[in-house]
């Protein structure tokens, strides 16, 4: 399937590893010309040098390296993507634990990383789709959003924060060919995954390979997703056929969420 979206722009945060990596390679395979944006500049390079291979000629691969989370390193990824068609939230989930441990700075860093980053970014760029008439905005959150999970408080009460606010904002953008819909990723191989697992298991006193093996089996796919398959379902949610979809939460977690709404 052609997605319609060859030559476009895409500012994808997160990408240097990861679904965010995930989502700039499967959008750089469909001609999408993609920025990419992660803090760590060795691995940005890299993953970018990697796209860079995969996508062939024809795409351009910009690597910014610079923290998103901050109004500087969203002046230095927009200034490198001034007008983005398509765009990609994404940022590292804050630290677990009890929220018994958690202070006020604690919560304004949650809230700066997972919530108001993504708003910023949105503010800065959904004009600009409107005037196009072309936009696409993928904000990847967490299931966690749907089904909390104790130790992420942290993120659960960010990322809720901002699925509110998309759902207000996706209805009055839609009419315009823009859409904002939220990716909701359940457990995907990934270092953030990896974290969970190894605070899971120092809390229950059990070995990581113990706690890892137990969590992929509790899946009814019996196994953890990949980020390029998460990548392939986010440019879907881009292209030109998905317009009629906006203020979303779309959950990939291989079935493990037991509700039927």
């Amino acid at each position: 399937m052609d997605l319609g979206i060859r030559g476009k722009q895409a500012l994808v945060c997160g990408a240097s590893k990861g679904l965010g990596r995930g989502c700039g390679e499967a959008l750089a395979v469909e001609g999408v010309h993609v920025t990419l944006v992660a803090r760590t500049a060795q691995a940005l390079e890299a993953a970018a040098a990697d796209i860079r291979r995969i996508a062939g000629n024809g795409v351009t691969v910009t690597a910014v390296a610079c923290d998103i989370t901050t109004a500087e390193g969203r002046t230095r990824a927009l200034a490198a993507c001034p007008e983005p068609d398509i765009l990609i939230t994404n940022a590292s989930g804050p630290p677990t634990g009890d929220f018994r441990n958690w202070n006020r700075d604690d919560w304004i860093a949650a809230l700066d990383a997972n919530m108001l980053t993504p708003i910023e970014l949105i503010k800065a760029t959904v004009d600009g789709m409107i005037g196009r008439r072309f936009g696409r905005i993928v904000n990847i959150t967490s299931s966690a959003v749907k089904a909390p999970i104790d130790i992420l408080g942290l993120s659960n009460g960010a990322r809720s924060g901002l699925t509110g606010f998309v759902a207000g904002v996706a209805r009055k953008t839609v009419a315009h060919n823009v859409t904002i819909n939220n990716l909701l990723p359940g457990p995907f191989d990934t270092d953030r995954l990896a974290s969970t697992l190894a605070a899971s298991a120092q809390a229950a006193g059990k070995s990581l390979d113990d706690v890892r093996e137990a969590r992929r089996l509790q899946n009814p796919a019996r196994r953890f997703g990949t980020p390029a398959e998460f990548g392939a379902f986010c440019a879907f949610l881009c292209s030109s056929h998905a317009g009629y979809m906006t203020g979303q939460n779309i959950l990939l977690d291989g079935g493990a969420y037991p509700g039927t709404f």
